[in-house]
């Protein structure tokens, strides 16, 4: 090449690299325009909804207070996917919902052999409900929409590699594992590993522990936790809620993109209207995981055609939908009404002393976290004898100390009484205007 075409290679190089300069320096500048207007709107947007992480959220999203009165609760299937086997099968089936009105979220789990076909005698492998996933998600929606007899639109398949990586990203989540877990399965490369008690589970933990289901002995769950199926149904409700409590957080603000680009590898859907999921977000930063209620699908085992089956109880599971689902979609205007008794029952408790007030005016929701059944109802008749209102109860994630919370500003002679009652509690504060109960007891293992 000569000197002379060398140099007009050259010269052509630098005008497209002065060029790219300038192309660059002028996104930057309209950027920046761009950014200094998002900033004048976010301070604006903000003075009118209020500083704080909810009120810089809503402004985010485009949104303000008057939202939340156009929001129906949220239901979702959630299929949990192992891609370590031959066929990919669904070993977590879960039923979500979460209102952003009430403030509550109910996890239901559906037993992954839960029978699906027609003809008992003639029942398959592919009878169960875990196999429906291998012709599409969408059958397995249909399936317990007709089960459950709701009318759930939306799915989401999450790969097993989510959790690993979510539980990575919150830099680990702690987790009282309920027995020690010994289990090896050179077929699917799993080797379980974990000892009993409270513990920081790494990601790789955390997918052995919701995939446990008995020992290399065959000894499992007791009987009282759950065995097999069922204990492990129990234990991904359980950590799920630990998850989820854990991950909503203001240190892991910084780690959304994180979490998108997770969600964004590892799961499948059939939403489409995105526009339709963020209205729920900012409501998210005043959830209380102590709000989730989780529970099975009630039935027994039976045996097919030698094969072993789940099969759910046609009455209680109406029952139970109903119990759950219906307070999930309780209306506005009853939690409000509710709200306006328990503040002006706290208003009462605030102007009056505490031997004037009358206890039954206290709504008051018993969840038990001790792990112990039989406590949740002892502390409910203690607290009726009393003549305290015990207006619900429910289970929760099991914790150590018993916790009584105030959620409407109840005269804190009344919250000394209620733990003079049970004999001991830590007594807190989250006040919440969306608030259905004045207290909330959490039954720790220090409840005797």
């Amino acid at each position: 090449m000569s000197k002379k075409v060398e140099k007009n290679v050259k010269n052509k190089k630098n005008k497209k690299t002065k060029k790219k300069h300038r192309v660059l320096k002028t996104l930057l500048a309209i950027l920046l325009i761009i950014a200094l207007l998002i900033a004048g709107f976010v301070l604006y947007s903000g003075y009118k909804n209020g500083w704080g992480v909810k009120g810089m959220i809503q402004t985010a999203m485009g949104q303000d207070e008057t939202k939340l009165q156009d929001l129906d609760p949220f239901t979702v299937l959630i299929l949990g996917v192992s891609e370590d086997i031959s066929s990919e099968l669904t070993d977590t089936i879960i039923v979500a919902s979460y209102n952003p009105k009430t403030q509550k979220a109910t996890l239901l789990s559906i037993p992954r052999d839960t029978f699906v076909g027609t003809n008992k005698n003639r029942a398959t492998s592919y009878d169960k409900i875990n196999a429906l996933y291998q012709s599409s998600p969408q059958k397995a929606l249909e399936a317990v929409n007709k089960i459950t007899g709701l009318d759930i639109t939306y799915y989401l398949v999450v790969r097993n590699n989510a959790l690993v990586e979510l539980v990575d990203a919150i830099g680990g989540v702690e987790f009282n594992v309920p027995i020690d877990m010994d289990y090896d399965d050179s077929s699917q490369d799993l080797h379980i590993h974990l000892k009993a008690g409270w513990q920081t589970l790494n990601g790789e933990q955390a997918e052995w522990l919701v995939r446990f289901r008995h020992n290399n002995d065959g000894s499992s769950y007791p009987a009282e936790y759950g065995d097999n199926d069922l204990g492990r149904m129990r234990t991904q409700r359980e950590f799920i809620t630990a998850v989820a409590k854990q991950t909503i957080q203001l240190k892991n603000i910084t780690r959304i993109g994180s979490f998108i680009d997770i969600f964004k590898d590892n799961v499948e859907t059939n939403i489409t209207n995105w526009t339709m999921i963020k209205d729920y977000i900012p409501y998210l930063v005043d959830f209380d995981t102590q709000n989730i209620q989780a529970e099975a699908l009630p039935g027994t085992t039976a045996t097919y055609n030698r094969l072993s089956f789940f099969v759910h109880d046609e009455d209680e599971t109406e029952e139970l939908i109903e119990e759950l689902f219906s307070i999930q979609n309780e209306s506005n205007t009853e939690g409000a009404t509710n709200t306006t008794n328990s503040t002006s029952n706290a208003t009462t408790s605030n102007t009056n002393s505490s031997s004037t007030i009358n206890n039954s005016s206290i709504k008051i929701e018993v969840l038990n976290g001790s792990g112990d059944s039989t406590l949740l109802t002892k502390v409910t008749k203690e607290l009726k004898a009393e003549g305290y209102n015990v207006y619900k109860t429910g289970t929760t994630t099991t914790t150590a100390k018993t916790t009584i919370v105030n959620k409407t500003a109840v005269q804190s002679t009344i919250l000394d009484d209620i733990k003079e009652v049970l004999g001991v509690g830590n007594i807190s504060s989250s006040l919440s205007t969306s608030s259905t109960v004045d207290i909330t007891v959490i039954i720790g293992r220090d409840y005797e």
